[in-house]
């Protein structure tokens, strides 16, 4: 099999790509969406509470927990696929928006650590990663208001973190911390940390750290179990042996 990107999981995962620990606290009496809370009520084609052809926990906004896991489930079962579009602008953000609409289909937005700090400004101060754990942050409010106006379930992801990034993770994962308390459930849906440049003990460690965390949140994690093909984000990997591109069963079972 090719190399396998696992997402842990506080909840029973029926969907094989998700690893159960423990449960989440997530508080369902507290869970208010951005239009409710704001006085931006949705009218027409948006004013719906779930869909027909959908598990009845997705609705329109961002799914966190067990509504997020129901979608992939339910698209596992079916054999569709949900497109995953990293953004780096308002617009880009209501573009996707607008096709999902169009395709009465669910999407994937995320963002990557450069792409958050571009949608800061290039006029901030990235110390720290900063500008990017600001950019993401207010990429994320945008998404979570906007979804809901389009009427549209949203996943919302952050893509490829290596370890020098686990700052700009750290900053994410605080703000769903703060916004899980006052919402019962955090800002984004879910991460990807990806340590495929670590050996391989190390990858399970750190990773096994943040799921402890990020569960207790209803926080998803997405993990790069070995390294990836190709170029990505820097990591230049287009001359590694063929064998080296492939997953073990032996990594596998241990990750699990």
């Amino acid at each position: 099999m090719t190399k396998l990107r696992i997402i842990l999981s506080f909840l029973l995962g029926c969907t094989q790509a998700f690893i159960p620990t423990h449960h989440g606290t997530i508080d369902h009496s507290i869970l208010n969406s951005i239009a409710e809370e704001f006085g931006i009520p949705c009218e027409e084609e948006c004013a719906i509470d779930q869909y027909a052809e959908l598990p009845e926990s997705v609705h329109p906004g961002v799914l966190t927990g067990q509504a997020m896991v129901d979608l992939l489930d339910h698209a596992k079962e079916n054999g569709y696929a949900i497109p995953a579009v990293n953004c780096v602008s308002s617009s880009g953000i209501n573009a996707c928006l607008e096709a999902a609409r169009r395709n009465d289909a669910p999407i994937v937005i995320q963002f990557s650590s450069g792409g958050s700090q571009f949608y800061a400004g290039k006029a901030l101060d990235n110390t720290n990663y900063r500008a990017a754990i600001a950019g993401a942050v207010s990429g994320a409010f945008h998404v979570r208001t906007m979804a809901e106006q389009y009427g549209v379930p949203v996943i919302l992801h952050t893509d490829h973190c290596a370890k020098k990034l686990l700052p700009w993770v750290d900053g994410m994962i605080s703000a769903s911390e703060r916004y899980f308390k006052d919402h019962g459930e955090p800002l984004f849906s879910s991460h990807m940390i990806d340590l495929s440049e670590e050996p391989f003990d190390e990858n399970l460690d750190i990773c096994s750290h943040y799921l402890n965390r990020m569960s207790k949140i209803g926080l998803l994690l997405e993990m790069e179990l070995g390294i990836t093909g190709g170029e990505e984000d820097g990591v230049d990997n287009t001359d590694v042996a063929l064998e080296d591109l492939y997953s073990t069963p032996e990594e596998i079972y241990e990750t699990y």
